[in-house]
């Protein structure tokens, strides 16, 4: 497994969790990667992304300002902490390495990772 997501969880509406992806070496670090989501019964959906250094940020206008997307390179992990959630944040959260080293909604993402599932209630 190259990407492997953690962190899903049940809360309550408002609360915060903060997920992480875990990926080796070669698939991450130098390469764009992206957090998506798929609530039931719809399609897969982009939530943010972020460049291979960190210094570039994308985000889907449903989560700007709640979601933070972060890196550690060191680490090889990608972090996405995600505050003030509402129900419609449920979804399984999945992270994907991008083809490119700037990421986005556009870039193909060519690996990606068992997701985690994110549960909100109100």
């Amino acid at each position: 497994v190259q990407l492997q997501a953690s962190g899903g969880g049940s809360v309550q509406a408002g609360a915060s969790l903060r997920l992480s992806c875990t990926c080796s070496r070669r698939t991450c670090s130098n390469n764009a990667v992206g957090w998506f989501r798929q609530a039931p019964g719809k399609e897969r959906e982009f939530v943010a992304s972020i460049s291979w250094n960190g210094g570039s940020t994308v985000y889907d206008d449903s989560v700007k300002g709640r979601f933070t997307i972060s890196r550690d390179r060191a680490k090889n992990t990608v972090y996405l902490q995600m505050n003030s959630l509402r129900p419609e944040d449920t979804a399984v959260y999945h992270c994907a390495s991008g083809r490119s080293s700037f990421g986005g909604r556009t870039t193909p993402y060519d690996y990606w990772g068992q997701g985690t599932l994110v549960t909100v209630s109100s």
